[in-house]
Parts: structure tokens; sequence; C-alpha cells
């Protein structure tokens, strides 16, 4: 929900939209997917960013598998990016590295604090809405999805930046 809400905030100014975030129950492999989300340009349903997230270490076999399926898509990816919640090993972080020069496709490991970090240094101006579009996005989803006692806490930090701002 993290991108989702990051895309979902500059849009306008990069031309580039997410797919409809799906239910993710089913492999990549059953569903078709390349990713968790998929970046497409404005005027068109091409492809040029897939996001993976993984609650735990990505390994040098995740990125083999990303390469194998944008290899046998007809689709030109342009960047194939991870994000991580754990701990990213220097020796796969240098093999993602490696791939852009001899495939073209820009392989990428982001932790997710990172991720969040960059993207609101570099659309600083864009943070609050960020932060509105993910409020809507983690409000909207089900218990199931996301429990009620994050809803409250997100919803707390959010009044306590209103305020000291």
């Amino acid at each position: 929900m993290i991108v989702v809400a990051a895309y979902l905030s500059v849009s306008d100014l990069i031309g580039e939209k997410t797919k409809a975030l799906q239910a993710h129950n089913a492999a990549d492999k059953q569903t078709g997917a390349y990713g968790d989300i998929a970046v497409t340009l404005m005027n068109d349903n091409r492809i040029v960013t897939s996001y993976e997230m993984k609650r735990r270490s990505v390994t040098k076999s995740d990125i083999n598998i990303a390469i194998k399926k944008f290899a046998e898509s007809k689709t030109d990816i342009d960047n194939y990016i991870f994000i991580t919640t754990e701990k990213i090993d220097p020796k796969v972080l240098d093999y993602a590295k490696s791939i852009y020069i001899s495939l073209g496709v820009e392989v990428a490991i982001f932790d997710c604090i990172g991720f969040i970090r960059h993207f609101l240094h570099f659309f600083h101006r864009k943070r609050t809405l960020f932060l509105e579009n993910y409020q809507k996005l983690v409000l909207k989803e089900p218990d199931s999805a996301v429990n009620q006692p994050l809803k409250e806490a997100l919803l707390i930090l959010r009044k306590v930046a209103e305020i000291e701002n």
C-alpha cells in the first residue's frame, strides 16, 4: 500500500500509475503477474516497473525467478524492484546490480524504510498527499488484511503530526 500511495501522490508529475491493487493470495506464476504491483505509463498499459514485496531477505533465487518471468514475457519491463522487510545481503545486492549490464533491466532491492525515506525526500512537496493516500488505502482494507490497532495507530500518528505542524 505504501508503494501505491507513493505513485498516487506523484503520478501526475511522473506520467506513471499503478495498476489496481489486487489481493495477493496466489503465486505470481498462477496469476501471470510480474510482481505484486505493476506500474504503467499514463497513456498505455505497458508495464515499465514491477514491485515485489518480501517479508524475508531477497535471495539470488528470487532474482533469477524474476529474470525468468520477464525474459519469458512479451513485456519490456524497465525496472524490477524488490522491497524487503529484512536486511539486504550485499552479495545479493551486487548480483541484482549486475543484471542491468547483461539484460538491460534494472533490478533493485530496497528495504521498506529506505524506499519510503527516499520517496519522501525526493517528493517532499507531496508528502502530505502521500500520507492522505496511504491513510485511505489502509482504512479501506478489511481488518483481516490490516488490523484495527494498526489503523488506529496510523490515525494517532497523523493527528500528532498535524498538531506539531
